[in-house]
């Protein structure tokens, strides 16, 4: 998984819709962007970067492309999260957690329900 890279707001962005398109032209992608939309030829730029960072690749219809992921949200989550861990908590899952249940006022009753999950997965 080292060989991720981190990607940037608007890679990430892109990605997001291609993993819920499944494959799309840059046309299509550009479609589920926010107003306002950007210029096809930056999508088209983004889509190319993504291509050479390996995220992404593509099936020719003449001049036209049709692109797809190839790395699952699942993997690039696990290697972003993974790196969240390392650079904000010093490694440690235990952290994190702890974080986000100050931050998010999680009650007892919550972390128990979620330990009981976490024991049930590991099974």
């Amino acid at each position: 998984m080292e060989d991720l890279k981190e990607l940037t707001k608007a890679e990430d962005q892109v990605m997001q819709i291609l993993w819920k398109l499944k494959k799309a032209f840059v046309k299509d992608i550009i479609e589920e962007m926010p107003e306002p939309k950007p210029a096809y030829n930056t999508v088209s730029t983004i889509v190319r970067i993504l291509e050479t960072k390996g995220f992404i690749d593509h099936k020719a219809y003449g001049k036209t492309h049709e692109y797809y992921a190839v790395i699952s949200k699942e993997k690039y989550t696990k290697f972003y999260l993974n790196n969240l861990v390392k650079g904000y908590f010093n490694g440690s899952f235990p952290s994190l957690v702890s974080f986000f249940a100050k931050e998010n006022e999680i009650d007892v009753q919550d972390l128990e329900k979620l330990l009981a999950e976490i024991k049930n997965e590991k099974k």
